[in-house]
This record gives structure tokens, C-alpha cells and sequence, in this order.
């Protein structure tokens, strides 16, 4: 492990101004945003997709600082005469590609319906191979619900330790691990059980990641914000949301990791851009704070794009305007007004 290189890397991730921008939807996931548009999900229509944004250039080159990617997407090629890898638009903008390496969810045993996530096996073999192709991290993402009765300690526990072992796996193989413990928004739980929740899955990782030997200083941590459920018919506060969420981190992530993105889990992209904002509008910060966006950034592209060729230009102004926004947020300079300027 070249920790020296890896901590660059991860750096880079989380530089002032930029976030990551999350692509690296299932097959499953990216028919139901195509649906919405009424677009057929093929390998076609996914690479024109993806290559819409990944081309446009004011946002990948300013704002965005490394893409997660889907394995297909990572060894697809544009359209062009070139046929030039994905992979190589995403560097020729100067941002780092990434890898999505965990193979989903599947109900842990002996747990009822809560989910633990899948992918150890031949997890080496494969980072060597997206290495090879240009991928220099990647992200692993455990899925915590909020429930009557769960989440569980063994399913926060075992969720936990194969996220740590993922991480060191990535390490081993010269690979930036993103750390994604997602505490679900779904359900009708107030914020102060999101607390709970968030506080208990974020010291548990950390006491897995710290005996699995991880290098904190080369790994990026995606958490969930903190807040109420989307059934619970709450409304929290930016300001709320902000100051819950970043005491949850003071408390429970250590100085020494290299940064934090937030997923957006759903959130409106306004509001997640408003309490990134507001984070950073609360005094210093420990460790650099961004984004890691799919749907925050990518709905209003997706829509205005409709998978014609001639909204391709439409679609990449969507995408760089909320780049744009989310960039800003990243250093507290956001403000509600320059949304009207899309």
C-alpha cells in the first residue's frame, strides 16, 4: 500500500469547490430514471446518457472532482470516431474515475428483511482489472434501515466489518475506498432517531475500520445527513439538519479522515444543497466537506437531456448549473438567488 499516493488521491476527491458526482446507477435503478422520460434502458441509451455529462465540460472540468461509475460504464467508449473510453473524458476534464464494486443487497441471515451488502469475494482480482482500466477508488455502500425493531446490532455490526474489509481489500490494491454507511431517509422516524441510528452505525464502522488496520488518511467517508424520515410528514431545517448532522460527525469521525462527500439519499436538490451550505457556514470544519451527488445532480440534466440528441446541450447546462451550486455549497457561498439564474 503506497499510503503517500493514496492520501493524493483522496485529496483530490475532496478538493475546495468540487464534489463527486455519482453515475453509478444499476442497471435496475437507471431504467426506473429512464422511465420518468419514457427512454428504453439499453447499453446505447446508458453510454449517451452518461456521456452527455461527462462531456460537459464547464462542470467536470470546475466543479466536479471524480466520478463514481457503474462497472459497465467503466469499460464502455463514446460515440465518437475515436471510440475514446468514458474513462479518458472523465481525466481529460481533470477529475479522478471510480469504481462501484459491491454487488448489492441480499437479506441477512437470521435477520428477517434487513439487508447486509455482498461483493467480498474476488474483490482483489477485479480492483486489479478497474485499475488497469483507470479506476482509482471505489465505493462500497451498506444500507441501514430505520424501523420498528431495526436497525438491529448485528446487522449494524456485520454491515459494519464488511465495509471495513472492503476498505482494506481497496488499500491493499493501491484503491481510494469511499465508505458509504447509509442510514436510510424512508420511513416515519423523527430526527432524533436518525441521530441515534447515524451516531451507533458511524462508531461502529470506525471501531471495524481501525481493527481491519485502514489508513484513514487514504479512504473518503459518504454518510448520510441527519434528519427525519420522508414519512414522517417533518419538515426539518436547514439550520436543524445542519447542526444535527455535524455533531453527529464531530463526535463520531476522526480528524485524520481524508474527507467526507455526502450522499444525497433523495433529498430535494435544493435542499441538499442548502444544508451542504449550511454546514460550512458553522465555523471550521475538522476535515474538508462535500458532495457526492447521483440524483441532487443529475434530475434536472436527465430531464432537460429526454434522451434526444438535440437536448444534449440542454441537458449539460442542467447538469452544470446544479454542479455549479453544489460547488459553491461545498464553500459556503451558496445562496437561494443564484438558483434563479439556471
Amino acid at each position: 500500500m503506497d499510503l503517500g499516493a493514496l492520501n493524493q488521491i483522496a485529496e483530490k476527491m475532496v478538493a475546495p469547490g468540487k464534489g463527486l458526482l455519482a453515475a453509478d446507477e444499476s442497471t435496475g435503478t437507471i431504467k426506473k430514471r429512464f422511465d420518468t422520460i419514457g427512454l428504453e434502458s439499453t447499453d446505447v441509451s446508458r453510454r449517451d446518457y452518461r456521456e452527455m455529462l461527462f462531456r460537459a465540460d464547464e462542470a467536470m472540468r470546475d466543479h466536479i472532482s471524480g466520478v463514481i461509475l457503474f462497472e459497465e460504464t467503466l469499460y464502455q467508449n463514446a460515440a465518437d470516431a475515436n471510440a475514446t473510453p468514458l474513462v479518458a473524458l472523465i481525466e481529460r476534464a481533470g477529475a479522478v474515475p471510480g469504481i462501484k464494486v459491491d454487488k448489492g443487497t441480499v437479506d441477512l441471515a437470521g435477520f428477517g428483511k434487513e439487508p447486509i451488502t455482498e461483493g467480498l469475494d474476488g474483490l482483489g482480482a477485479r480492483l486489479d482489472k478497474d485499475r488497469e482500466r483507470g479506476a482509482r477508488f471505489a465505493k462500497w455502500r451498506a444500507v441501514i434501515d430505520i424501523g420498528q425493531g431495526v436497525p438491529s446490532w448485528g446487522a449494524i455490526k456485520a454491515n459494519a466489518h464488511a465495509l471495513a474489509r472492503y476498505a482494506a481489500i481497496c488499500q491493499a490494491h493501491d484503491i481510494v475506498p469511499i465508505v458509504e454507511p447509509e442510514v436510510l431517509m424512508d420511513g416515519d422516524h423523527g430526527i432524533d432517531r436518525c441521530e441515534e441510528v447515524t451516531r451507533l452505525t458511524l462508531k461502529t464502522v470506525f471501531a471495524e475500520l481501525f481493527e481491519q488496520h485502514v489508513a484513514l488518511e487514504g479512504m473518503v467517508l459518504k454518510p448520510n445527513m441527519v434528519l427525519s424520515g420522508a414519512a414522517s410528514g417533518i419538515d426539518d431545517t436547514v439550520e436543524v439538519v445542519a447542526e444535527r448532522t455535524l455533531a453527529v460527525l464531530k463526535d463520531c469521525v476522526p480528524t485524520s479522515v481524508a474527507g467526507i462527500a455526502f450522499l444525497s439519499g433523495g433529498q430535494d436538490d435544493e435542499e441538499a444543497t442548502a444544508r451542504l451550505d449550511a454546514m460550512h457556514r458553522m465555523g471550521p470544519l475538522p476535515w474538508k466537506l462535500t458532495f457526492s451527488y447521483g440524483r441532487a445532480l443529475q434530475t434536472a440534466a436527465l430531464k432537460a437531456w429526454g434522451g434526444k440528441r438535440e437536448n444534449v446541450a440542454a441537458g449539460q447546462r442542467a447538469f452544470t448549473h446544479r454542479a455549479r451550486m453544489n460547488g459553491l455549497a461545498s464553500l459556503g457561498k451558496w445562496e437561494d438567488k443564484l438558483e434563479k439564474a439556471a
